[in-house]
């Protein structure tokens, strides 16, 4: 098989934007995680995603003109999907730290190839099952309180699943033509939802602080309209294995922030539970590398 140049080229830039994208990522937990303490969630979220939407229809206003109407209810599809995921992330960071709630995230990379198994029909190679098992005693060791997991690790692990299925429904439905549309429909229905929910729990407000502001603003144009921007073109280049495995430096980032600007403690129980999920997420991708029937096909 013959690599093209271009096509070289074109990949590394999509790592390096995924790159960039993990650290947004990552330094929000700690912010998003005092922000909430001062806003109701979904409110905040109904915010923070109206203002990166609009921030991306500003700088292409015709791109969801040209999507097809089958792309744009797609769009609409995903946007609920990765909704879902900051919904349970946010409210779940009420409740845990941000270098778990960061650690635990990035379980998404187990999940993906679960579903694409469960629900695609993949098959899982041995490499992949020991990450499940490495990733199951991490999430041991970072979040069993006596024989349960408490609130804040369960809704933490309910956004990972749900961000397995946004990573798997991107693979399936972006392409490299349509990937800021895509991205614009996606955050916009993250906004319309939560805003509309906004009312049920804490009421439709705005931020109540200059500090708040700046932590929309930052998780609005940094960690969502470029991020998710960046996120869909990249995989419309790469497959879902290899960005998710790029993407496992997110929980880094948070660990690092959550430690060394958020005073959070590091243990060593959470220590090794962390190392046990970046190694799980590892595992995953030397699978699909190493195996015709890797869980995340390789090729578009």
């Amino acid at each position: 098989m013959i690599v093209h140049r271009s096509g070289r080229t074109a990949e590394s830039a999509a790592a390096v934007v995924l790159v960039v994208v993990t650290f947004f990522w990552g330094t929000t937990f700690l912010i998003v995680k005092d922000a909430t303490a001062q806003m109701p969630v979904l409110a905040f979220l109904g915010v923070r995603f109206a203002i990166a939407a609009l921030v991306m229809i500003a700088i292409r206003p015709r791109a969801v003109v040209r999507l097809s109407p089958v792309q744009r209810r797609r769009g609409v599809v995903v946007g609920l999907v990765l909704g879902g995921g900051y919904v349970t992330q946010t409210f779940g960071l009420q409740y845990t730290s941000s270098s778990v709630s960061g650690f635990l995230t990035g379980m998404f990379l187990v999940f993906t190839p679960i579903f694409a198994w469960v629900f695609g029909g993949r098959r899982l190679g041995a490499a992949t099952w020991l990450a499940v098992g490495v990733a199951t005693a991490g999430l041991a060791l970072i979040s069993l309180e006596g024989v349960g997991l408490g609130l804040g690790e369960v809704l933490t692990l309910a956004c990972a699943a749900l961000f397995a299925g946004q990573l798997l429904l991107l693979e399936a439905w972006s392409t490299r033509s349509d990937a800021y549309g895509l991205a614009v429909i996606q955050l916009s229905a993250v906004a319309v939802g939560c805003l509309a929910l906004a009312p049920l729990h804490g009421g439709l407000v705005l931020p109540p602080s200059g500090s708040v502001w700046a932590a929309v603003l930052f998780c609005a144009v940094g960690a969502t309209a470029f991020a998710y921007f960046g996120q869909t073109w990249a995989q419309s280049i790469l497959p879902a294995s290899r960005c998710a495995i790029i993407m496992t430096m997110e929980p880094v980032f948070a660990g690092i922030t959550g430690v060394a600007i958020g005073g959070e403690p590091m243990t060593v129980r959470l220590l090794a539970g962390a190392a046990c999920i970046v190694a799980a997420m590892l595992l995953v991708e030397l699978g699909s590398r190493r195996s015709a029937d890797a869980l995340v096909a390789v090729d578009h």
